[in-house]
This record gives C-alpha cells, structure tokens and sequence, in this order.
C-alpha cells in the first residue's frame, strides 16, 4: 500500500510539471508587427521551379508539404497584396553558377544541391538557358517579380541573407519591418529570419507561405514551426498577412 501511494503521488507530481511546462509554452507572448507601408516589403526567398514547380528537382521531397500548405497560391495572394496595396517587394534567390562547384567542402544540403544540380545557371553574366529552367522564377510570379519594380537581390549561396545584398537594399530604402515567406521552411526562410531578427528588423513568418522536405530524418517544415513560434515578432497566416497588408492606411 506505501509503494501504490508513493507512485500516486510521484505521477501526480509529474502531471503538475507538464501542467506548468504546458502553461509556460501556452504563455508565450506574441509581440505582433504593425505594418508602416513606408517601413515594411514583402521579402520571398526561392520563389523557383526547382522548389515549387513538380517538375523541380526537389519535388519527390518538398512536393506534399507544397502541396498540404497551398504554398504556391498563398505566395501568389501575397505578392498580389503588396502590389495593390504599395508594399515594396524584394526576392532572395538561390543561383549556382560552375565556379560555385569548385568548393571543397559543403553540408549535407548543399551536397545534395550540387549533386542534383538545383539551381544551377550557366553563369553570373549569363542567362543562356535560365529561361523555364530550375533557376527560374515560376511562371505564376513572372508578372509581379518582372515587372520593374520588384527588387531582385544578389543570390544567397548557403541559406541565409548574410553573403548577399539584401539588407542593404532593404536599410537603403528605410525598411525595418519584413513580411517573410518562400522555400524552404526550415532551411533559407528559417535563416533570413534569424539574420534580419538579429540585424534589428521585425519579422512576420507566413506560416502557410512556405513548405519543406519530409525525409527519413524529419519532416523540415514541422521543425520550422517551432523556430518561427520561438524567434519572429509574430506567425501569421496567408489570410491573416493580406489582411494586415490591405487594411493599412495607404
């Protein structure tokens, strides 16, 4: 009889832990991001065939949560609020050019990447063959990333937005505040969070915006969540940032 009431007690004691712990995780606070149109751009990385074309290179693995998350539609209804409603939108892209191919070493993804040829292009002063090609945009956002408007910054190389020109174009135009979505979850939308959320921006994740790789050892996207939650300003849906984009006073 002892030995019964000290395990009571022992899961009574664990169930009051995860109580507290449930509670603390429920606690976190959401600081939320007030769009200023004069301070605030829409910035999409990877917005290309090889990430969201089934005709991509990556679609047996990033195919299902592209698909699940309406990934490529949402984006589309982002690019389309900004454009109506003045929000200045940037483009992180991924390129890799034959040089980029000499280096010695890399991680697991960019092994795979180069493997694969993801995003290859023939080189930095060429488009041969960029047309319809991995590296290109899909065609659904040719409209609104072509239009003369839409800043295309220099190519991101890894995952984040430290070795390009982003920040730079984003500070020269008085921008504090990012409206964040693209591919993939976990890997470059991830890391431009982390590096514009430790250059002093805010940020708004689009949780439905982008997608990631389900693969033996996780599902990317899952992950991502977690770090989102964890690190933005504020999470939102697709619904939820075109309704932030079109209710600001113009």
């Amino acid at each position: 009889m002892k030995h019964f009431t000290l395990s009571r007690m022992t899961i009574q004691f664990a169930a009051l832990i995860l109580l507290g712990l449930a509670s603390v995780v429920h606690a976190l606070p959401n600081p939320g991001m007030v769009i200023d149109p004069e301070r605030t751009a829409l910035v999409i990385t990877d917005p290309q065939n090889d990430f969201l074309s089934p005709d991509g290179v990556t679609w047996g693995v990033v195919g299902k949560s592209v698909t699940d998350n309406n990934t490529v539609s949402n984006i589309e209804a982002l690019l389309k609020a900004a454009k109506e409603n003045n929000i200045p939108v940037f483009v992180s892209p991924h390129y890799y050019f034959p040089t980029d191919h000499g280096w010695k070493f890399e991680g697991a993804l960019e092994k795979l990447m180069h493997t694969i040829g993801m995003f290859d292009r023939k080189g930095a002063l060429s488009l041969e063959g960029f047309e319809g090609s991995g590296a290109d945009w899909l065609e659904l956002y040719k409209p609104y990333i072509n239009d003369g408007q839409t800043v295309v910054a220099n190519p991101h190389k890894v995952y984040g937005p430290e070795n390009n020109d982003l920040m730079l174009q984003l500070r020269k135009r008085g921008i504090d505040k990012v409206i964040l979505g693209g591919m993939s979850a976990n890997l470059c939308v991830e890391a431009h969070m982390r590096e514009l959320i430790e250059r002093g921006f805010e940020v708004a994740v689009v949780t439905d915006a982008t997608a990631a790789a389900i693969v033996p050892e996780g599902d990317g996207y899952q992950a991502a969540l977690v770090n989102f939650r964890f690190i933005a300003n504020t999470v939102w849906t697709t619904l939820e940032a075109v309704q932030a984009i079109t209710q600001t006073d113009k």
